[in-house]
């Protein structure tokens, strides 16, 4: 082989797409140079490059990220963080957010569960990251696949039944942030049934987690929200189920055997973790600790 490859050979040569080549290009994550209108890609460069982990872009270097879990918050995370001791602090701001901060280098996992407007839901966490700039050496792992469904106050006064209901007027919808998992399966939800967004009743101020969401119904200030059946319950509320949906970790592969992500993950796989999930309700932990996706 040429020491000197076009795109398509060292696409072929890294077993990766010309698409997934590019974009580590324009983010100087790969060696490579440009000669007449081409890009060409030293081979020796390139060996020395999957073989050292060598990345030129300082927003892709391998400084270590805080020992942070960002993204989305769930009970039984919260719970597994702090009982397996592994160090890990828990920012819960949304899905989207936390895989921002994870390309960032500001956190060490990202806890995840997307929903697309269209597409297969099964597939949207790993079909998000696979996508995402500068997540090309990116780990998804499975951790529960979880309830998801409408919190209502006991008794169900409303009358509720589906997401189409809650558009009824007077119903007040507690919501939570703007790329939070939660609300976006609100808005797919939305959009399968033909509702407009508009025709909520939105509470305000948003509501950073599910067991927000659960407060502000318990407390009175809104009907209902979306949010894990284990919010419900440990709130007391009644729960109308709408979905099961996939939660995963995402964190990058060399922080994989890092010691705190390796304690957390060692910890969900003991009988301990399982028990946990049915006390809480609403989880399925077959699955955990399986790697879903090696970017």
């Amino acid at each position: 082989m040429a020491e000197l490859l076009t795109t398509d050979e060292a696409a072929t040569y890294l077993r990766l797409s010309e698409r997934k080549l590019y974009e580590l290009v324009a983010h100087g994550a790969v060696p490579a140079t440009k000669v007449t209108g081409r890009w060409l890609f030293p081979r020796a460069a390139l060996d020395r490059w999957v073989m050292a982990g060598l990345i030129a872009s300082p927003a892709l270097a391998h400084d270590a990220a805080p020992p942070i879990v960002g993204g989305s918050h769930d009970p039984l995370l919260e719970w597994a963080l702090r009982e397996s001791g592994c160090g890990l602090a828990s920012l819960p701001e949304g899905s989207e957010a936390g895989l921002r901060r994870l390309t960032r280098g500001e956190v060490t996992i990202a806890a995840i569960h997307l929903h697309g407007l269209e597409g297969d839901d099964e597939q949207a966490n790993l079909v998000a990251v696979a996508d995402a700039p500068g997540l090309h050496d990116a780990i998804v792992i499975a951790f529960a696949r979880r309830e998801q469904g409408i919190v209502v106050a006991p008794g169900n006064p409303c009358g509720l039944s589906d997401v189409a209901s809650i558009a009824a007027p007077g119903v007040r919808v507690a919501q939570r942030p703007a790329g939070a998992g939660a609300q976006l399966l609100l808005l797919a939800l939305l959009a399968r049934a033909g509702i407009a967004p508009d025709r909520l009743t939105l509470v305000k101020p948003v509501c950073p987690t599910g067991a927000d969401i659960a407060q502000a119904v318990r407390a009175g200030r809104a009907d209902c929200g979306i949010a894990p059946r284990a919010a419900a319950r440990a709130a007391g509320l009644d729960f109308l189920v709408l979905t099961w949906e996939r939660f995963d970790l995402v964190l990058r592969q060399r922080d994989y055997f890092r010691p705190g992500p390796q304690m957390l993950f060692e910890f969900a796989r003991t009988i301990e973790l399982r028990e946990r999930a049915a006390e809480l309700g609403g989880y399925d932990v077959g699955a955990v600790g399986a790697v879903r996706l090696v970017n």
